[in-house]
């Protein structure tokens, strides 16, 4: 499956980004979707993950309360509205698919990637 994320750009702290990530090439609802981030100098971070039917969902802690991820598997898209942005927000965020059965936040567990959209929070 081929991914492409957008809707990354330069917010102020406290603002808001939507970024979704559009899927092709394989049957969307038989993967799991997850959004990891690297802020520079640092390692790749789980996000937040969505199963297969939307049903469940899962988030990093640092992000509870703020990010909702979501998916349309009609319109083969996975998206995340982030909220109360802060600078530590800042960072390059890649969508990923899994196509096991468990909703995992370990990057190991994801076969594809998008090639990541940069988010830049200002204080």
């Amino acid at each position: 499956v081929q991914l492409q994320a957008s809707g990354g750009g330069l917010v102020q702290a406290g603002g808001s980004l939507r970024l979704s990530c559009a899927a092709s090439g394989r049957t969307f609802s038989n993967y799991v979707m997850g959004w990891f981030r690297q802020a520079p100098g640092k390692e790749r971070e789980f996000v937040a993950a969505i199963s297969r039917s939307g049903g469940a969902t899962y988030y990093a802690d640092s992000v509870k309360g703020r990010f909702t991820i979501s998916r349309d598997n009609a319109k083969n898209t996975v998206t995340l509205q982030m909220n109360s942005l802060k600078p530590e927000d800042t960072a390059v965020y890649y969508c990923a698919a899994n196509s096991g059965v468990v909703v995992g936040t370990s990057s190991r567990l994801y076969d594809y990637w998008g090639q990541g959209t940069l988010v830049t929070v200002s204080s």
